[in-house]
């Protein structure tokens, strides 16, 4: 499976920024444009791009509708989009507004009955999103504890029929200390369901080792989010596609 690099626009208060472990109150601001940002990752070969609503995170509703909607009618890319739906309406509105994949993280631990329809309802497009501490789910803007295991949603969400996981590990994201690459790999492989890692990734090195353990892993890791370290300029955008486009070559030659 060709692994994907998908670069995140994270949104507070209208405002592109990075939070340090999901700290709302450690936050750096990058940009007051999002949609500037979107285009320069867009100008730049991203195939596809990560929105996440801190504030709609926090407060269980939409905080940055405006935002997204502009950015969604002024990029001809794909959008993923979390933070904050929880409901299958908004599921729903969101997908005829014009995203591609909802992820839904609170949505799954306190209403799994409506999330699993939710996933019945929109085959493929909706993914659960699974933020992670020492093995325990957060939710509600990583503020709360679910008392429930990684793998245990994992596996629900795979008998639910989720689209795929998003894997974020909380205490390595928007730090740069590195993906936890053998996390990544465990949880790929206890489910069958492509997962998108996130949390930590810092340079081209990092990607390369990503990369080999998506090509040795026995489960499906399907694409990586970058972060602060594009924004700090560690990482490369057009290095990192083109180290990600020369593997997919590569696995297309085999016979």
């Amino acid at each position: 499976m060709t692994l994907t690099l998908i670069p995140a626009i994270d949104l507070k208060d209208g405002q592109v920024v990075r939070l340090r472990e999901g700290a709302f109150d450690r936050k750096t601001v990058y940009s007051h444009d999002p949609v500037a940002i979107a285009r320069q990752f867009a100008a730049r070969g991203a195939q596809m791009l990560h929105i996440v609503d801190l504030d709609g995170a926090r407060a269980g509703a939409a905080g940055n509708r405006e935002a997204v909607q502009a950015i969604l009618e002024t990029v001809d890319l794909p959008v993923q989009l979390g933070g904050g739906i929880r409901s299958i309406e908004a599921i729903a509105g969101w997908l005829n507004a014009g995203i591609a994949r909802v992820i839904v993280s609170t949505m799954a631990v306190d209403a799994p009955e409506a999330a699993a329809e939710a996933a019945q309802r929109f085959p493929g497009r909706v993914w659960i999103g699974i933020d992670a501490r020492d093995g325990e789910v957060k939710v509600a803007g990583w503020e709360r504890g679910s008392g429930i295991r990684a793998h245990d949603l994992a596996r629900l969400a795979a008998n639910w029929g989720m689209g795929g996981i998003v894997y974020t590990d909380i205490s390595r994201d928007g730090t740069g200390s590195g993906i936890n690459v053998q996390a990544v790999v465990a949880m790929a492989e206890a489910v069958p369901l492509p997962v998108i890692a996130s949390g930590g990734l810092r340079d081209l090195a990092d990607l390369a080792a990503l990369k080999k353990a998506a090509g040795e892993c026995h489960g499906q890791i399907a694409g990586v989010i970058a972060g602060r370290s594009l924004y700090d300029g560690r990482l490369d955008l057009e290095a990192a596609l083109a180290l990600l486009s020369d593997a997919a070559e590569r696995e297309e030659a085999r016979p």
